[in-house]
This record gives structure tokens, C-alpha cells and sequence, in this order.
């Protein structure tokens, strides 16, 4: 195999375009850290590769974790692993060169971010085995991302606050929500396999009910980040856009028809993630 097509062998094991959910909170939380006192462009650096280190480590290592089951699964069986494309060697490899990656990111912010660095890694872990014992996999998945936004505050400040903490709130009911969405593909699998999920706990209509709730939820707390930080209005503009968003997601699904669920997951997701990160910087830039 060329490098160039080893790039894009992993490129798609991990998804890495889908990279864009986490990021963008990550650097708006650096942004409210920095708003007031400033952030260097070296900061801004490590706190992208940290990111990156640490969003595709989780990815191969859930791969890893799933291998069994993803082979199993029609909808699965065409990833890397289970098709042979990739050796379980090669991705053992690959998740420990991210992880020290995002580990020596973390120690180029500061000691604070390098301290909690296994504590981050052991969360993002955790929940590729989640599934085998708890229906609130989806919830544990949102903290995973959750760290996104804490992270990027402290790789800025240092020390924790408010503002990071509500705004991990918003992204673990965002990520809990469509995560809901996405396993009602997989609820027959599920309940055959042994595993667990909120759609195959309560049902696929009450799971789409249940995210429509999260949904909800995420929408209040990005609100009320306007409180904390003083924004300028533009930014409950682009909250409301947000929450556009989040509305034809669920628009696009339906207990009897799943069919447009990959449409709603991967293009309304990311439109959120982007949509939010201009909402911090103009309400940052235009505040009194």
C-alpha cells in the first residue's frame, strides 16, 4: 500500500472530516477564555492538534473495540478492519501514536491540560465498551466530546469556570441527541448482539422523543452562554440558527422511516458545529 493511500485507508476508518463536530466547540471555548486577555497563534496550534490526536486515537481505538461486532453488523461489515484492509496491529499503532500525540499537545499548553490528559484518554476509551453494559452509551459519547469545549477553555486559562462547563453540558445533550438518532439504524442488531442503547431501552419512538429533548436542552444552555459572557445579540442569532438545525434534523427522521438518517446526522451536524463557532466570534467581536 502507498503512504498516500494509507492516508486515506485511515482517513476512513476514523472519518476524520468528521473531526469538524468537536473542533469548533474546542475553539470556542478557547475563544471565551481568550475574550478580554487574548490567545497566541502557538495556543491555537496545540489545541487543534491536540484535538485531532485525540478525536481520531478515540475513533481507531472504538474500531478496535467493535471490530467483532462491526464484521457482524451488514450495515459495519464493510469498515477496514472487518473487510482486512487494515491489521488490528496497524491500528494498535496508530492509537497509541495519536494518544502520545495529544499527550505532548496537551504538555505544550500547560500543566493543568498535561495532568488531566489520562483522565481525557481514559474517558474517550471508555465508551467504545459503554454499549456491553449500559443503555446510556449515547450520554457517555457526549461527554467524550464534552471535554472539547472544557479543553480548549483551559488550554487558554488554565483553570476551570462556568462558561466551559455549561457549554459542556450543551455539546453532551447535543452529541447524546444525535447519537440517538443515529443507533435507530441498529436497534434489531442490538437487541439480537446483546447490546445496549436508548433506542433499544425505550423504543425508536420514544428515542426520537428523548433526543428531540436533548436537543431542546442544548439549545437553552447555548443561550444561556450569552448571560455568562455578555454577548452581543448576534449570538443568540446564531444560536436560533442553531437550533434550525437541530429542528431539520428531526424533521428528516421518523420511527418508520430511517432513510434519511445519515442525512441528518452528517449535514445537520456539521452545519451546528460551524454555525456555533461563528456565533461565539461575532458574539465576542461585537459585545459592549
Amino acid at each position: 500500500m502507498s503512504f498516500a493511500a494509507a492516508i486515506r485507508t485511515y482517513g476512513r476508518m476514523v472519518r476524520f472530516s468528521h473531526s469538524l463536530f468537536a473542533l469548533p466547540f474546542a475553539l470556542a471555548g478557547a475563544a471565551f477564555a481568550a475574550a478580554g486577555r487574548g490567545v497566541t497563534a502557538w495556543q491555537l496550534f496545540w489545541i487543534v492538534v491536540a484535538m485531532v490526536g485525540a478525536r481520531n486515537a478515540a475513533m481507531g481505538f472504538n474500531r478496535l473495540a467493535d471490530h467483532r461486532l462491526d464484521a457482524a453488523n451488514p450495515r459495519t461489515a464493510g469498515r477496514e478492519l472487518p473487510r482486512g484492509a487494515l491489521t488490528r496491529g496497524a491500528v494498535w499503532a496508530f492509537v497509541i501514536a495519536l494518544s502520545a500525540v495529544f499527550v505532548i499537545a496537551s504538555a505544550m499548553l500547560n500543566p493543568l491540560c498535561l495532568a488531566l490528559s489520562p483522565a481525557a484518554l481514559a474517558i474517550i476509551f471508555l465508551y467504545s465498551y459503554t454499549k456491553r453494559f449500559t443503555w446510556a452509551t449515547q450520554f457517555f459519547l457526549g461527554l467524550s466530546l464534552a471535554i472539547a469545549p472544557v479543553g480548549g477553555w483551559l488550554a487558554v486559562r488554565g483553570e476551570f469556570g462556568a462558561v466551559p462547563l455549561v457549554l459542556a453540558g450543551a455539546v453532551l445533550a447535543w452529541v447524546a441527541g444525535f447519537d440517538i438518532i443515529y443507533a435507530c439504524q441498529d436497534v434489531e442488531f442490538d437487541r439480537g448482539a446483546g447490546l445496549r442503547s436508548v433506542p433499544q431501552r425505550f423504543g425508536v419512538p420514544r428515542a426520537l422523543w428523548i433526543a428531540r429533548a436533548l436537543h431542546a436542552l442544548t439549545v437553552f444552555l447555548l443561550a444561556s452562554v450569552a448571560w455568562l459572557m455578555n454577548l452581543h445579540a448576534a449570538y443568540l442569532v446564531g444560536v436560533a440558527l442553531v437550533g434550525g438545525c437541530l429542528a431539520l434534523e428531526h424533521s428528516l427522521v421518523r420511527p418508520g422511516d430511517l432513510s434519511r438518517v445519515n442525512l441528518a446526522f452528517f449535514t445537520a451536524n456539521g452545519a451546528v458545529s460551524i454555525l456555533y463557532l461563528a456565533a461565539a466570534l461575532a458574539g465576542i467581536a461585537l459585545r459592549p
